[in-house]
């Protein structure tokens, strides 16, 4: 009887003695996974939920994680923090797990490419009302809008359909991604990104075509199986277009079941330019009177505000559901919906635009209702044994409907042209550790594009409608791909790793012209065949002292769609794109070079170099169509131009990021971004589009417990007039006779946790109410901009 009470009576004191952990970020409050938690005798990492279950001890207990500052506690102040641990940022450490590199997750340290990660926490902070802002705010990337309700991220002079847009493992870039400005990020709601990624230069061995200038990589909110029910609710007011956003998401799961659910809705107003012009901006911009209808008749009208772009404002609504099913702990099943729509967007470049007598050359100009709706499969197992460790199926597919409205002033005939585009895609990634010191990854990935374009002409007055030619064939166009991929990693000491990888793909695009009417082509169908074979190398090494290094080679190439090989487009006014039907793939060939440097525990330098040349670059050049130079389009005498494989072009360029951490309150940061373009020719090299000017950004962060500031400095230098490509993307049309000036805003952002459910955010952008402009933009940038937000997370 003895022995039975010292047994109870150890049975619950061990028990006793079992103690969950929860590790919390101590700003937002949110659970942090992964953290490392070690004591003398064990080691163990946070679910998902923040959480670890501990014997209790007199051992002191280290919690680590990626970002953040590191501690060390005893038991006593762990029980009097009722087992929660809070842990705070650190600005310094950059060892983020990325996947945009290697399409499954590694650490960032392994990976030779350039990546940028903006976290879930640094996304909430910036508070931006799109995905585009948010890139162009983090001041890493530089963001082209031709209207509001968009945004064309320029990754290394590479832009549009040259970058390539990834959300949740699945491409976006479809068969109509055109080459000149791009704003199908818009489609992607910021309130639900978990993280995105920019992996900068050739992404082609992961993710085939299109990835030129890189890979931003959109992970969204993913349910948790056995995750506590938690959610997060905001709404937001910001004054330079009166904006009004309302989100709400939440996640919980029952048993092996998981489900996260979001809706955002927002209200854009006009968009308020800045009131201080520098005088290089002279009178750009000003918005003296825009496009009315008074008695079936177009009429300018006074607008009140000049600084007030009328009209530019729109209404967007984004709904994302993901059901996550776990049968098993090594398998998981994913349906992820997804679905965004907008009201009409005002193209406000074009409502802009004056003849040579300064009158308006557009009454109306407008996006239909931009609609995504993406629907996916993903199916993850982790196997002990067999051709991998773990495999991922991902089976997706979308529609999407874009449509184009325009009418000229003094005319009643509104031009409609409709797409509608199915998309199916199909992606198995594959990974195995062959040893301890090499990891590979493989897999396979196939597409098809369906593209049904449709125009008409509708007489406002009468609504007869008149044929019209369609932006792409009528008969309708397709393209397919099929490739195979494999990559790997091998750690050839315990400081340095190598890395390799190709692809090799099968491509296939088909159009039909059945409609000569508007255009007599000298085809009637065009057909497209062909393969692409591209690689890397990288090597990345750790040196004492604190040093990295890291160098890669890459190829990447993208394949001609079908905006670039059968689109008729009024580029700029008088301008007309007409098709190539031998257009080729472009390829580029590109090294990168990488230093960082750790100095103490307080600062990192980072710096890299690139240079790449871009083979067979498919640019606009001067053409003719049936013999003729200029043809009439809409009713005027328009230049033909084409676009062509030139014979070669260049870009080199640099970054540079510093960190610091003065205290553990106050850190320091900057980052500053170059890159030079040209395209090669017999006689004097000229100048590439959608290369950047000069930009970064420099700033100040203070965070002390649940209070959060920031002030920086957002700056780009002058594109000056001779590096403008004249005949390409770059929008001379919308910017002085000069080119762009260069500019600077200076920006506020402070957050407040008042509680663990509430945050407030008070931002004030552009403090200075300067005016200004991106370059290669058609609408000029907010002014004084003062954004509330407040939070609720459960």
């Amino acid at each position: 009887m003895k022995y039975l009470f010292t047994f109870i009576f150890l049975l619950f004191t061990l028990s006793g003695r079992s103690q969950r952990l929860t590790v919390l970020d101590q700003q937002s409050r949110h659970p942090l996974e992964n953290a490392e938690v070690r004591t003398q005798l064990e080691t163990h990492f946070t679910s998902k939920a923040g959480q670890v279950t501990l014997s209790d001890s007199l051992h002191a207990i280290t919690i680590h994680r990626v970002g953040y500052r590191p501690v060390r506690l005893n038991w006593d102040q762990i029980r009097r923090q009722a087992y929660t641990v809070f842990l705070s940022e650190d600005a310094v450490q950059i060892n983020e797990v990325v996947v945009s590199a290697s399409r499954i997750a590694q650490p960032q340290s392994q990976v030779a490419q350039p990546v940028r990660v903006i976290n879930r926490s640094d996304i909430r902070f910036l508070n931006q009302p799109t995905t585009a802002e948010v890139l162009q705010q983090s001041g890493q990337v530089l963001v082209q809008k031709s209207q509001l309700g968009g945004g064309s991220p320029i990754l290394r002079g590479f832009e549009a359909n040259k970058v390539l847009l990834v959300v949740d493992g699945i491409r976006m870039n479809n068969a109509v991604y055109r080459g000149g400005h791009l704003q199908n990020i818009l489609t992607v709601d910021n309130s639900i990104l978990e993280k995105a990624e920019v992996a900068l230069g050739p992404g082609s061995v992961q993710y085939g075509s299109d990835a030129l200038g890189g890979v931003i990589y959109l992970q969204t909110l993913t349910p948790i199986a056995g995750m506590v029910a938690q959610g997060n609710a905001f709404a937001r007011y910001s004054t330079a277009a009166a904006e009004k956003t309302l989100h709400a998401d939440n996640a919980f799961s029952t048993g092996r079941w998981a489900l996260a659910t979001s809706v955002t809705g927002s209200d854009f107003g006009d968009l308020r330019q800045g009131n201080r012009r520098p005088a290089r901006i002279g009178s750009l911009g000003l918005r003296p009177f825009y496009a009315g209808r008074e008695t079936n008749t177009d009429v300018l009208l006074s607008n009140p505000d000049p600084n007030k772009q009328t009209p530019s404002g729109y209404k967007q609504v984004d709904l994302l559901q993901k059901v996550l099913f776990q049968p098993a702990e090594r398998t998981s099943h994913l349906l992820n919906v997804q679905y965004s729509t907008t009201s009409d967007i005002p193209r406000y470049d074009r409502l802009s635009e004056v003849d040579g007598q300064g009158r308006l050359r557009h009454a109306q100009w407008y996006y239909g209702p931009q609609e995504r709706l993406l629907t996916a499969y993903t199916f993850m197992r982790r196997m002990e044994q067999g051709m991998a460790d773990n495999l991922q199926v991902i089976a997706a597919y979308q529609t999407i409907e874009e449509s184009r409205h325009n009418r000229r002033f003094g005319n009643n005939t509104l031009q409609h042209r409709i797409e509608r585009l199915g998309i199916w895609t199909l992606n198995a990634d594959l990974q195995k550790k062959i040893s301890p010191a090499h990891d590979l990854r493989y897999g396979l990935e196939a597409t098809y594009n369906n593209v049904q374009s449709t125009a008409y002409g509708e007489n406002i007055l009468t609504s007869m409608q008149t044929p019209l030619d369609t932006r792409y064939p009528d008969g309708g166009s397709d393209t397919q791909s099929l490739s195979a991929y494999v990559s790997g990693t091998v750690a050839v000491s315990t400081r340095s790793s190598f890395c390799y990888g190709a692809r090799y793909g099968l491509n296939r695009l088909y159009a039909r012209f059945s409609d000569k009417t508007f255009f007599p082509f000298p085809f009637g169908e065009v057909t497209q065949r062909n393969a692409a074979l591209t690689g890397s190398l990288g090597w990345v090494t750790r040196l004492p002292g604190n040093w990295r290094l890291a160098a890669s080679l890459a190829s990447g190439y993208r394949v001609p769609n079908v905006d670039d090989l059968a689109k008729v487009f009024e580029s700029v006014v008088g301008t007309l794109i007409v098709p190539n039907p031998s257009l080729k793939p472009e390829r580029t060939y590109n090294a990168d070079a990488g230093i960082q440097k750790r100095l103490g525990e307080r600062f990192t330098l980072e710096a890299e170099g690139f240079y790449t040349r871009y083979a067979q670059a498919i640019t606009t050049q001067p053409a003719t169509l049936n013999g003729q130079a200029t043809v009439l389009y809409n009713g005027r005498a328009s230049r033909v131009v084409m676009q062509t494989n030139a014979q070669q072009a260049y870009l080199y360029g640099f970054s540079t990021r510093l960190t610091a951490q003065f205290t553990s309150a106050l850190s320091a940061y900057g980052n500053l971004s170059y890159t030079y373009g040209r395209i090669k020719t017999d006689t004097t090299d000229y100048p590439l589009d959608h290369i950047p000017p000069l930009f970064g950004q420099a700033g100040l962060r203070w965070q002390q417990k649940q209070f959060r500031a920031e002030a920086n400095v957002l700056f780009n230098g002058a594109k000056q007039l001779n590096d403008y490509n004249l005949i390409g993307e770059d929008n001379i049309v919308y910017a002085t006779p000069q080119g762009m000036p260069g500019w600077y805003t200076v920006n506020l952002r402070s957050s407040y946790q008042l509680s663990r459910l509430l945050l407030v955010q008070v931002n004030l952008e552009n403090l200075l109410d300067r005016n200004y402009r991106v370059f290669a933009s058609g609408i000029s940038a907010p002014g004084r901009n003062l954004i509330a937000t407040v939070r609720v997370t459960w």
